[in-house]
């Protein structure tokens, strides 16, 4: 059985995660690229998050495409009323999500 280093609890318990999500600061805007597409950027993401899961588990949600790099994840589309629902269901307070 797999320890975690941080916590001390057993991976399947560990609340590292937990705690981390409710105190962050993240920003949800929509920014039009290049040819008037628009892409929904999430930054504020702190370095034990990982991007690439959450940007998985929010592109399966959304039914879009995207891609994770440099602590952003980067969704097609206008989704920014979705996105705050999505992310408060997957842990995120309310309240640190803009």
């Amino acid at each position: 059985m797999e320890i975690c280093p941080k916590c001390g609890l057993p991976e399947q318990a560990c609340v590292c995660e937990q705690i981390v999500k409710s105190s962050q600061k993240i920003n949800i805007k929509n920014e039009k690229k290049r040819y008037g597409k628009v892409v929904t950027t999430i930054s504020g993401f702190e370095k034990d998050i990982d991007i690439k899961k959450m940007a998985k588990e929010l592109k399966n949600e959304l039914a879009c495409g995207g891609t994770a790099k440099k602590g952003i994840i980067e969704l097609q589309g206008g989704h920014n009323k979705k996105v705050k629902e999505v992310l408060i269901k997957l842990g995120f307070e309310e309240e640190s999500i803009n």
